[in-house]
């Protein structure tokens, strides 16, 4: 794209222009943020965006401060620069400035295209947009926006990936706790269980031991013996002998029957 801006050497050719404001590392997703990428403070005009709105509001017909653009004639510095006197708010190094950001930005290289007019400090049309000039805008365009919309990507990236690494950091010492808790509780009741259950084993392996089955001669009404109900055998007093079905009454008071090879004597 042939830019209407000149560099230090204002004669250099349309191509060698569009290249240095294709070129010029100004990518902006709005007219806005590439403005404000190359602020320049002096005693005059703060900053390039003040400087293009300055050349808004004097050729009204040839700048706008924001909305579409008009491509500019070629050489349009040297009609500005030749504008300038000492009470100008504005220097020569401020408009090149100002014009390198404002034909880099999108709004911009979405206004030239082919056919297009571009005009001079009045407005006046002075010469038309051609296919390599609407072509390679259209590329620097393009360019110019596969770069933000990377950046986008990146930044992304680098902001789940931070949001990923504080999220395990968090959640770290809480896996730690949950993982020993079960462990020590599973581990202190297998220890309980094992120390419980040896000693009731091997009391009813002992009491099982010593029962002596109740001899046939002191198996007789009011005798004392020992039942076994289920593992443990318990104090019970005869109360009724019939064959092999023996009456007996538990300390509780409960009274059941059962057979005499349930009946044992007590020591």
């Amino acid at each position: 794209m042939t830019t209407p801006t000149t560099d230090a050497a204002d004669n250099q050719t349309q191509a060698t222009q569009s290249h240095d404001a294709a070129e010029s590392n100004v990518p902006a997703e709005t007219e806005n943020a590439v403005e404000k990428s190359e602020q320049t403070t002096t005693s005059r005009l703060g900053s390039v965006k003040e400087v293009i709105a300055y050349l808004a509001s004097q050729y009204p017909d040839c700048f706008s401060a924001e909305g579409p653009a008009k491509p500019l004639k070629v050489g349009i510095f040297q009609d500005l620069a030749a504008n300038l006197d000492a009470d100008s708010p504005v220097s020569k190094t401020q408009l090149r400035q100002a014009l390198r950001v404002y034909t880099s930005s999108w709004r911009y290289l979405q206004s030239v295209q082919l056919d297009a007019a571009r005009v001079d400090l009045a407005g006046q049309e002075v010469a038309k947009i051609d296919a390599q000039q609407a072509e390679h805008a259209a590329n620097t365009l393009a360019e110019s926006k596969a770069k933000v919309a990377e950046q986008r990507k990146q930044r992304a990236r680098a902001s789940q990936a931070e949001k990923t690494a504080g999220q395990k950091a968090s959640n770290a010492p809480n896996k730690k706790v949950m993982n020993k808790k079960p462990a020590g509780r599973s581990n202190t009741q297998a220890l309980k269980s094992k120390v419980n259950q040896k000693p009731a084993a091997a009391v009813k392996k002992q009491q099982q031991a010593n029962l002596t089955p109740v001899a046939e001669a002191t198996l007789t009404t009011g005798a004392k013996v020992l039942v076994r109900l289920g593992q443990a055998p318990m104090p019970a007093t005869v109360t009724e002998i019939n064959r092999n079905e023996v009456t007996v009454q538990l300390q509780s008071g409960m009274v059941i029957k059962t057979s005499r090879e349930s009946l044992y004597q007590q020591e």
